[in-house]
């Protein structure tokens, strides 16, 4: 993973001491809120519910162990002893007190991190495959690309007030795990004939209000014009974007208006970056750069080919589950990478404790090289495991909890905090999850049931990728009271979900007691109705909504008539 130079180092710890200093001053009076506000914001710092939020820049969802216990120690020392990790691959903290904000940052610049552009109407974290450089199908390894759009961006100062947040995403892969589609800017990096790194680019995806997936502009960028490229698009948005109406700033709003307009505007803007200097050398990214950020991303030396070693025959039924779900193949033989599993009962889905955290941390050391990684879905990752250490790894994993072999299953839902602790929420989506877990915690139905993803929103700003899920739920508001639409069809974009696209309400919405047997009901009409091996949305797909609205309409008269 990336080594901080000493200048990078150096940023990172003034950044805090300047934080420091204007949250002494507004502590003092002598810093209004609606101009610490802003400040705050570059930092990283939100005002919600019941406390400030942090939020912790996980650069393309890479961690080492020393950095996830700095983050068990903040959770532990200035939290209430958690956190929570998002499908951005950040982590959050919901109760530091305002007055504790400088100490978090200290503590996290010691082990260089920081909260810097994680909210704020700015390019935010770069999040990427959580496999990369360890998948098997991988084409490139895309996080020497994301470091050096992340230094690129980080206090660009033409893009720190942008008409509204701006998100990249960027895959090396033949499997889209990173869903670039749905982001302000999706990348997919590639080779052509001649094996030369390029990338294909969309632009304008998103969710909220408006879900849009996004627009190929190009084909093949050579990756030396990247940032160029994206220079444009950016510079445009920043431009022409809406800054009248919060609800039609973002980019998907504007490519959705202009159209070509809009992609000869990037193209000429383009231009006239390459030409700015003699050949454009001033703005390509220079090999040699690249090269040095690339050499922090080489496999370990201790990463080398190794005899397959076979799940034993007789393993536990848990075990060979455990091996099915949350084993991964790897690009060097005699490896694996392994998902840890932060879905199981009594903890709302992302969530770990610091305690957790440090286990996980122990974990990496002794099985991962050190390395962690935190996924899409809200799991933690262990890149590097010798096969030989599975059998090990799965039972001290199993006596910390993290084993539940769940993954791409029901129960490995996305969700956001919710009403419980956001202000921006409709309602509160940890209890909904948490009914639905509890609902399906027989392990056998859930694997009868099959690859299903669930996510859940809080409100329409759908942090939780509600419109993604094959089954999405989201929280909104009727005359002060939760309630929650159901959605059909979504996918994210990933072979098994197939093209990206928005999943369909199923009629009105329905009260906070009725979801888990809302969900039952769609579950069961899948079950009954599906031929064969038939996936979850290979079957909503073929027979359509009405049967499964039909079986949630007829779910939700039982329950008046029950009460």
């Amino acid at each position: 993973m990336y080594a901080y130079t000493d200048f990078d180092r150096q940023f990172v710890r003034a950044r805090a001491a300047q934080f420091r200093d204007q949250l002494d001053r507004h502590l003092a009076g002598q810093l209004p809120d609606d101009d610490f506000r802003a400040l705050r914001l570059q930092n990283g710092w939100y005002v919600q519910r019941h406390a400030p939020m942090l939020r912790v820049a996980v650069p393309y969802g890479e961690l080492n162990s020393a950095q996830l216990r700095q983050l068990a120690k903040i959770g532990r020392e200035l939290d209430r002893g958690f956190g929570h990790f998002t499908t951005r691959q950040n982590l959050q903290f919901n109760w530091i007190p305002l007055t504790k904000a400088a100490d978090a940052m200290d503590l996290l610049a010691a082990v260089d991190m920081h909260g810097i552009q994680t909210s704020g109407n700015c390019i935010r974290n770069i999040t990427s495959d959580a496999l990369a450089g360890v998948a098997a199908d991988e084409i490139v390894d895309p996080r020497p690309y994301c470091e050096v759009m992340r230094q690129w961006s980080t206090l660009h100062p033409e893009f720190a007030f942008l008409p509204r947040k701006f998100k990249i995403a960027v895959s090396g892969a033949a499997e889209d795990r990173a869903a670039i589609a749905w982001h302000d800017v999706g990348l997919q990096l590639k080779k052509n004939t001649a094996g030369e790194v390029g990338f294909q680019v969309l632009v304008g995806g998103g969710m909220g209000r408006t879900p849009i997936t996004g627009t190929v502009i190009r084909e093949f960028l050579p990756w030396n014009q990247i940032l160029c490229y994206l220079e444009a698009v950016v510079r445009v948005y920043n431009r022409y974007g809406r800054r009248d109406n919060a609800y039609k700033a973002r980019i998907k709003i504007l490519v959705k208006a202009e159209g070509q307009k809009y992609f000869d505007q990037v193209e000429a803007e383009f231009q006239r970056i390459l030409a700015d200097d003699v050949g454009g050398s001033l703005h390509l990214i220079p090999q040699a750069e690249f090269d040095r950020v690339a050499a922090c991303f080489v496999r370990p030396a201790a990463v080398v080919p190794l005899p397959a070693v076979p799940l034993s025959a007789d393993a536990p039924l848990a075990e060979q589950r455990w091996h099915q779900r949350n084993v991964h193949t790897h690009q060097v033989p005699g490896w694996s990478a392994v998902t840890l599993s932060l879905k199981r009962a009594g903890l709302p889905p992302g969530d770990a404790t610091s305690d957790q955290m440090d286990a996980a941390a122990a974990l990496a050391e002794a099985f991962s090289l050190g390395e962690l990684r935190v996924t899409h879905d809200q799991n933690l990752l262990l890149p590097w495991v010798k096969q030989s250490d599975l059998a090990a790894l799965y039972l001290q994993a199993k006596a910390l909890g993290f084993a539940t072999p769940n993954i791409g299953l029901l129960t490995d839902m996305i969700n956001c905090p919710g009403g419980d602790f956001c202000a921006l929420a409709n309602a509160r989506s940890i209890p909904v999850a948490a009914a639905i877990t509890e609902r399906f915690d027989d392990l056998d139905r859930v694997f009868d049931i099959g690859d299903i993803d669930l996510h859940i929103s809080g409100c329409i700003n759908s942090c939780g990728h509600h419109h993604t899920g094959h089954i999405g739920i989201l929280g909104v508001d009727k005359d002060g009271k939760e309630w929650y639409q159901v959605s059909l069809g979504g996918s994210d974009g990933s072979t098994l979900s197939g093209a990206p696209t928005p999943g369909k309400v199923i009629g009105p919405s329905f009260a906070a007691d009725e979801v888990a047997d809302v969900i039952e009901a769609v579950i069961e009409t899948y079950v009954a109705q599906r031929q064969g091996s038939e996936r979850f949305l290979e079957t909503v797909r073929r027979i359509g909504l009405v049967p499964f609205k039909t079986a949630a309409d007829a779910q939700r008269h039982a329950t008046a008539v029950q009460a």
